[in-house]
C-alpha cells in the first residue's frame, strides 16, 4: 500500500512541475499579447487623430510654396505691418493659427501644415519650434503648454504702447 502512496505522490508532484511551466509559458504569452495590444492601441490613436487633423477645415491652410531665394528671419511683431512680411511657411502657420480660433494649433497639425510627415517626431519638433519663434517674436501666444493662438486684442493693444482705456 505504502508504494501505490509514493507513486500517486510523485504522479502528482510531476504533474505540479508540468502545470507550473506552462503557467510560466502562458504568463509569457499574455505579457507579449498585452505589449502588442499596447501598440496597436497607441496606432490607432495617432491615427484616428490623423484623421482628425485632416478633418479640420482646409481654409486654415495655405497651399505650399517654397520661398526663393534666402531664408529670412522672423521680424518681431512690433516691427511689422501684417504678415506678409513672414516667409511662406510662416504665413501657413499664422493661417492655420486662425483657423484653430481658441482650441489653439497644436505641433503636429502645424507639421501638416507646412506639408510634413505629421508622425516624425523630428518633423514635429521642427514645427514646434517654429511656432515658439513665433511665441517669442510676438505673433502667437501659448497659455496652455503645446496650444499656440493669436494674442488677444488688448495683447495687440498693450504690445503697441497704447492705453487699454480709462480715465
Amino acid at each position: 500500500m505504502r508504494a501505490v502512496l509514493e507513486a500517486r505522490q510523485k504522479a502528482a508532484a510531476v504533474r505540479v512541475e508540468e502545470l507550473d511551466a506552462e503557467l510560466e509559458r502562458v504568463r509569457a504569452a499574455l505579457a507579449e499579447a498585452e505589449e502588442v495590444l499596447r501598440r496597436r492601441v497607441i496606432g490607432l490613436e495617432q491615427y484616428l487623430e490623423a484623421l482628425a487633423e485632416e478633418d479640420a477645415p482646409a481654409m486654415a491652410v495655405v497651399p505650399q510654396r517654397k520661398p526663393v531665394g534666402p531664408r529670412r528671419a522672423v521680424p518681431h511683431r512690433d516691427d511689422a505691418a501684417g504678415t506678409e512680411v513672414l516667409s511662406v511657411d510662416y504665413q501657413a502657420l499664422m493661417a492655420a493659427a486662425l483657423g484653430a480660433g481658441a482650441d489653439g494649433l497644436g505641433a503636429r497639425r502645424a507639421a501638416v501644415v507646412l506639408g510634413w510627415d505629421s508622425g516624425s517626431a523630428s518633423r514635429v519638433e521642427g514645427a514646434r519650434a517654429r511656432l515658439k519663434r513665433l511665441v517669442e517674436r510676438g505673433w502667437l501666444v501659448e497659455e496652455k503648454p503645446g496650444r499656440f493662438t493669436l494674442p488677444a486684442p488688448e495683447q495687440d493693444n498693450a504690445a503697441a504702447g497704447r492705453p487699454s482705456g480709462g480715465s
